[in-house]
């Protein structure tokens, strides 16, 4: 039992000892995170309203267009957003309808 015990706070010293050695970068990648969330929130928000383009949402959310087109990629390859007709020389996107828990039963 000894050896387990010391095992075991081998292990948390070892734990607290890589945490305090990456709380740095545990902090950005956690407000990267927070800050992904947020601008993510802001499209579907905007979206939610009706189609947009890459330059319109970009505009509407205050979001570089780059990173817009980012979340629109991610959001395509998931089935959350489709394209719709084009405006210009941009397409414009929708959010697609989630399905109902009552329909898939």
């Amino acid at each position: 039992m000894d050896r387990d015990n010391q095992s075991r706070t081998e292990k948390k010293d070892l734990l607290k000892r890589l945490r305090n050695e990456r709380k740095e970068w545990i902090t950005r990648a956690s407000a990267r995170l927070r800050m992904q969330k947020k601008e993510l929130r802001a499209i579907k928000e905007r979206l939610g309203k009706g189609a947009g383009t890459v330059p319109q949402i970009a505009g509407a959310t205050g979001i570089p267009a780059h990173r817009v087109l980012w979340y629109f990629a991610a959001l395509k390859k998931y089935g959350e957003l489709v394209e719709n007709q084009k405006d210009g020389s941009y397409y414009q996107y929708l959010l697609t309808e989630k399905p109902t828990e009552d329909a898939s039963a």
